[in-house]
């Protein structure tokens, strides 16, 4: 049971942090405010992730691997567009 209630907070905490990215994203689009995307920030980022998916796959389970291929993905993503940095 207390699982169920775990995971009906997190979805309506998700649910809630998708509507204020929509509407912040549809205030920037009415003002033509344009943002550059920090590609540096992205392979920071797989960094931290692929460290962090080593420990916990390691610690806990295998369940956490999706990490590794995620921040790898960041990696490769900063690392292809590194003459944006």
């Amino acid at each position: 049971m207390n699982f169920l209630i775990i995971s009906l907070i997190l979805l309506g905490l998700a649910i809630v942090a998708a509507v204020i990215l929509v509407f912040i994203k549809m205030k920037k689009r009415k003002t033509g405010e344009v943002q550059k995307t920090n590609y540096q920030a992205f392979f920071i980022m797989g960094i931290s992730f692929v460290g962090l998916g080593v420990v916990l796959t390691a610690i806990i389970n295998l369940g956490f691997i999706g990490f590794i291929a995620l921040g790898i993905i960041y990696m490769l993503i900063g690392w292809k567009n590194q003459d944006k940095w």
